[in-house]
């Protein structure tokens, strides 16, 4: 085809779709282009071709086809005055929050206020994102129930345990092969295997409630207590100038209780703060002797330590070679201007294997992600 008429068909295409979008019609540009590419395979010669070309590729919608024909009869039969749909009336659009008790909401039945487009968000959407530190009273209620909703799945790993293997690959059971064998009169036909089993790696929390940790502990102890009542396998420490296990305490299904229990439990809440000493007696008494050995170690702390930075660095590798894996969560670095310079954070970060935020309900639910890898 000349390459004059094709551009002849491209503006007759340009154009009708400009008609159409005149008329009310919604023709995206993709719908141009193929009513364009219609037109060089049919022709402009006949009139049924074109009104199929673009009824095919311009109408989107049934109720659009009578405005269509309109414009169609119009366009060809060079009757461009139409009859254009006029613009909708514009609408007032007014923001709600979702469990807002909005005292301007129309009354049911009022009949004199003017109707209105309300464009609602979810409050549980900005809480995820909003720093602990800066929640209000309602808002961390808010928060700590959906904090009940995170779940801590956990690494697998594998145990001695066999199972029934629905693969045919693995090692061979052959008293369920034998037994498969006498139902085809002694033949083998079908065998059987065992592979061995997955277990979820044990997950043992550290949590800072030291002074500095303040405005992110209450937030972080409720999410150890989400951790422990939500799944088997989870180990609780409070660390500040010692070292606290509140797994029990943390165990009571009422959340309330459970804080307030942990909270009774360790006596140097909002104290000091020796990172060093409190890994070392983790280390000594649980962690090397078994329960961090292949565990997922998290460690919740801003690294601020007044204790002696070598202590640190050295129980630090102590933990890193029995664990699975070592995830420190500081608060502070979703701040822009974060920088590791704090002394425990810095001779602690090289022994490390995941350094992640933790100073809203959306970094925890990217740490649940990280502590399932």
């Amino acid at each position: 085809m000349p390459e004059s008429e094709v551009s002849g068909l491209d503006r007759f295409a340009v154009g009708f779709a400009r008609l159409l979008r005149a008329a009310g019609l919604d023709v995206p540009l993709g719908s141009t282009i193929a009513f364009g590419e219609a037109l060089i395979a049919v022709g402009v010669d006949r009139r049924d071709s074109v009104y199929w070309a673009g009824r095919t590729t311009l109408v989107r919608r049934p109720e659009d086809t009578d405005t269509y024909d309109r414009a169609f009869r119009a366009w060809w039969e060079h009757e461009h005055e139409l009859d254009l749909v006029p613009p909708p009336p514009a609408r007032e659009v007014s923001i709600a929050f979702d469990d807002a008790d909005d005292g301007d909401a129309p009354e049911p039945g009022d009949t004199t206020t003017a109707p209105a487009l309300a464009v609602r968000y979810s409050a549980a959407e900005v809480l995820r994102h909003r720093d602990f530190a800066l929640y209000t009273s309602d808002e961390f209620a808010e928060a700590r129930r959906l904090m009940a909703d995170l779940r801590l799945a956990g690494a697998l790993r594998r145990s001695r345990r066999q199972q029934r293997s629905r693969r045919h690959r693995g090692k061979p059971d052959l008293r369920r092969t034998v037994r498969r064998a006498l139902r085809t009169g002694g033949e083998p036909i079908h065998r059987a295997f065992v592979e061995p089993a997955s277990r979820p790696r044990r997950i043992v929390l550290l949590c800072d409630v030291s002074g500095s940790m303040e405005p992110y502990a209450r937030a972080l102890v409720r999410f150890l207590h989400a951790a422990v009542v939500g799944r088997g396998r989870v180990e609780a420490f409070a660390m500040g100038t010692r070292l606290t296990r509140i797994t029990r305490e943390l165990s009571s299904r009422d959340p309330d209780a459970a804080i307030a229990a942990a909270a009774h439990r360790v006596v140097d809440w909002s104290g000091g703060t020796r990172l060093g000493e409190s890994l070392r007696e983790f280390n000594d008494r649980w962690g090397v002797r078994g329960m961090a050995r292949g565990a997922v170690v998290v460690v919740l702390s801003d690294g601020w330590d007044r204790g002696d930075p070598d202590v640190l660095a050295e129980q630090m590798a102590r933990l890193q070679r029995v664990a699975y894996r070592v995830v420190w969560v500081n608060p502070l670095k979703a701040s822009p201007d974060f920088a590791p310079l704090a002394r425990g954070m810095a001779a602690a970060l090289p022994y490390v294997d995941e350094f992640v935020e933790g100073h809203s309900l959306a970094s925890l639910e990217q740490l649940a992600k990280v502590v399932s890898q």
